[in-house]
């Protein structure tokens, strides 16, 4: 293993750690208010007297920087590849199997997924939502 790839490692096992201790952000009153139980999702407290706002104790931590990941490892998936969403099989060219990780895209049909996991597992990338390949070939209206 190369310098480079120790360090990506230790950044990845360092991102898990801190991603472990990360608390999951709500919004204020989420607690509350069903509106805001029902679609729990970030928003930032905007009140002057807002006690979330201003830290006070036994309120919901807020959204800060000190909480981010390593900038090295940012956006990378766990396996420390780059994720890339592929449609077509010719995206597969211009893309290198060392350094990427594929995500077959949700709108293709299933010829074309199929032909994306063929042609993806020929070059040796890593396809991290993999459809079954049918082991024999499907024939038309025969049971």
């Amino acid at each position: 293993m190369s310098h480079r790839e120790k360090d990506l490692e230790k950044l990845l096992e360092l991102r898990k750690k801190l991603k472990s201790k990360k608390p999951v952000f709500l919004r204020h009153l989420w607690w509350k208010k069903a509106k805001f139980r029902n679609k729990p999702r970030w928003r930032k407290p905007k009140g002057t007297d807002n006690k979330m706002r201003l830290k006070k104790k036994g309120y919901p931590p807020m959204v800060e920087v000190g909480y981010r990941g390593p900038r090295l490892v940012r956006g990378l998936h766990p396996s420390g590849l780059k994720p890339v969403v592929v449609h077509t099989p010719s995206e597969l060219e211009e893309l290198d199997p060392t350094t990427t990780i594929i995500y077959i895209g949700r709108t293709v049909g299933l010829r074309k997924k199929i032909e994306i996991m063929k042609k993806a597992v020929e070059k040796g990338f890593k396809v991290a939502n993999p459809i079954p390949l049918p082991t024999t070939p499907i024939e038309g209206g025969e049971q």
